[in-house]
């Protein structure tokens, strides 16, 4: 994570099974589910990543029926509760019901390839709400053997399948702003080739697309750990796992890399790795630059007041509410729509509602159209991405704190040297007849 840049997402694994490799039966009661996906999102997890089939080798294939009964009572559950939730499915019947029932994430770790239809539910609920596509490489369910793991080039291999994952996705009709790449670590790969993928992570940001790192208590971590002393190995005191700290140590790693999220069972460990790798990256901007978010993006900035505190008193540090130098230059996002739960009554609370969102951003075209370079401007697909979160978490009671932290979260972004910010709340409980409410500001940060 360069100075300025946006932290990554925090994905907090919950599998609601009786089977997962890891956690399998811990969170299989629905109500001991919903509690552990509110202390994942106490933890830090920007995202609940919700699975009711484990992919595990040699783990019992679950029916789609079986697997929606699992998980839809606990999306439903934390979505309403203004929790940003993914569905980690193969099955394009669990995707739709998931998205049906407020999740705002499809994770197939198959990428598509296990079910035809996925790619076409996929497409509709991006079009519809916006949905992301999590789009993973695989080779089928892990063989612990390795028999398909016979890459001759696997960094090379997996970017090339993982390109036209993509394009196979864009022209079922998913935006592109709207995909995430996954390599699939663990996925029918050796721990050496996890390794590589991580260590060149850049081949696949190369491609355009967020990319999303799920190491989290992975065999490669272990087999790696097995080399150390036992006492050594053993991992820290405060994960549940030994594995956790080393997976805490990829979560930084995988930040500096560029990577828009981590996939993790562990999230408190890996949210202070990441403050770490954020503050580390903060002291490495040159003077003046506006800090790196340590803060997850999506979150509220730091120091923010309690809901519905004055607009002035929420803006974090590296904020300043003063009037910007002019800027030519501008990326403009306009209508971005969000479901979310914000509002002063208890009934917006409970129902949720409509948020439309205008974005715009000054930053220095130049360099990007000289060299037609997307690392050289701001990726408005990861924008997106980024406000939407922003706008899913913690329900508060005015959009006026809405838009501050989404300008908090644009000026993460490198090179911003201005954030125009609108939310309009189209739907509000206004008696009179109205075409719409909104707010704007203009904020840039702190000298």
């Amino acid at each position: 994570m360069r100075g300025g840049e946006v932290r990554p997402l925090v994905l907090g694994v919950l599998n609601v099974t009786p089977d997962s490799f890891s956690d399998g039966g811990v969170y299989h009661a629905t109500e001991r589910a919903i509690a552990r996906g509110h202390e994942l999102v106490a933890q830090g997890a920007d995202i609940v990543d919700i699975g009711g089939e484990s992919t595990r080798p040699g783990a019992t294939p679950v029916s789609p029926t079986d697997e929606q009964a699992r998980v839809l009572p606990v999306i439903t559950a934390l979505t309403a509760a203004g929790i940003a939730v993914s569905i980690d499915t193969i099955h394009a019947t669990t995707a739709a019901a998931a998205v049906a029932a407020g999740a705002r994430y499809i994770n197939d770790v198959s990428g598509g390839l296990h079910d035809p239809a996925m790619r076409g539910v996929a497409a509709e609920a991006s079009r519809d709400h916006g949905v992301t596509f999590i789009v993973g490489h695989w080779r089928g369910i892990p063989d612990r053997a390795h028999q398909r793991s016979d890459y001759a080039d696997v960094v090379a291999e997996v970017r090339d399948a993982l390109a036209q994952l993509a394009a196979a996705a864009r022209a079922a009709g998913v935006a592109a702003e709207h995909l995430v790449l996954d390599p699939g670590l663990g996925f029918d790969k050796t721990g050496t080739d996890g390794w590589r993928l991580l260590a060149q992570l850049d081949q696949l940001t190369s491609l355009g697309y967020p990319v999303l790192v799920g190491a989290s208590r992975k065999r490669m971590l272990a087999e790696v750990l097995a080399e150390l002393a036992p006492q050594a190995g053993a991992g820290s005191h405060t994960g549940a796992d030994p594995r956790d700290l080393a997976t805490a140590v990829v979560s930084a790693l995988a930040a500096g890399a560029g990577a828009w999220g981590v996939r993790v069972h562990d999230v408190s460990g890996s949210a202070q790795a990441l403050a770490i790798a954020g503050a580390w990256a903060a002291g490495a901007a040159p003077a003046g630059a506006a800090p790196a978010g340590a803060a997850p993006a999506g979150a509220a900035p730091a120091g923010a007041a309690p809901a519905g505190a004055a607009p002035a008193a929420v803006a974090g540090p590296g904020v300043d509410h003063a009037p910007a130098p002019h800027t030519a230059d501008r990326i403009t996002l306009t209508g971005l729509e969000v479901f979310a739960h914000h509002g002063v009554f208890d009934f917006e609370r409970e129902r949720g509602q409509r948020f439309v969102i205008d974005a715009e951003v000054s930053v220095d075209l130049s360099s990007a159209a000289a060299g037609d370079t997307l690392a050289q401007t701001v990726h408005y697909g990861e924008l997106a991405s980024a406000i939407v979160a922003a706008v899913e978490r913690d329900p508060v009671d005015l959009i006026e704190t809405v838009a501050e932290r989404i300008a908090g979260v644009a000026l993460r972004f490198p090179g911003v040297r201005e954030a125009r910010i609108t939310v309009h709340k189209p739907d509000a409980p206004i008696e009179a007849t109205f075409a719409d409410v909104s707010v704007s500001i203009v904020r840039r940060p702190a000298l």
